[in-house]
């Protein structure tokens, strides 16, 4: 893709404290700011900062710069780290024509760990999300980040698989540059194995 589908082209990425939600924002963000394009971030938070749930939108224009907050059943893409948040987030800015990349390890909620609720099977969530979207792609990135040594580079990984399946014009290169401003070799190594890993993922 070398161009928005749309404009502004809205992005929700959703999880839950502690994932690393903010800052796959703040890269997507970095990314297409890098590209020329402006974009608005928003971010809401759940109860308890970790555990709870996190969301951010991102209102991505090559046009000018927009509210931060996605107006109901107006997101173009959901990236949830976190599968039943996904859901969750389909069911307010969702609409037929949704694109969805869930990340497939789930984080129980304190109510599941103790038996007061039952955590949906994976069958059930993708169910779910398909039936709530055009398309969905289920990316297994925490378990392939844990082989890369680190399971928070799930979120990269996420990234990787957003420019594989052509959602957004987001280039090796230009993720490459981004993040080489503030990481050093050795951890832009690993994230760049992650970015590819998740973009193969994708394909």
């Amino acid at each position: 893709m070398s161009e928005l589908a749309f404009d502004p082209f809205n992005v929700i990425i959703t999880g839950v404290g502690g994932q690393g939600n903010v800052l796959a924002s703040r890269m997507l963000g970095n990314v297409m700011s890098q590209q020329g394009l402006n974009v608005t971030i928003g971010e809401t938070f759940g109860a308890s900062q970790r555990g709870g749930s996190v969301m951010s939108h991102l209102r991505i224009s090559a046009k000018g710069t927009w509210s931060p907050q996605i107006p109901r059943g107006a997101a173009h893409v959901v990236v949830a780290l976190e599968p039943i948040e996904a859901v969750r987030v389909l069911g307010e800015y969702g609409n037929p024509e949704v694109k969805v990349l869930v990340n497939t390890r789930s984080i129980y909620p304190v109510g599941c760990i103790a038996g007061e609720t039952r955590y949906p099977s994976v069958e059930e969530i993708q169910g779910w999300v398909s039936s709530l979207s055009k398309k969905a792609w289920f990316i297994p990135a925490t378990d392939e980040a844990v082989k890369l040594g680190a399971a928070i580079l799930g979120n990269v990984m996420m990234m990787g698989a957003l420019a594989g399946a052509d959602l957004l014009p987001i280039t090796r290169q230009t993720f490459e540059k981004t993040m080489a401003a503030t990481l050093d070799k050795t951890r832009l190594e690993a994230n760049m194995k992650a970015f590819d890993r998740g973009f193969s993922l994708a394909r």
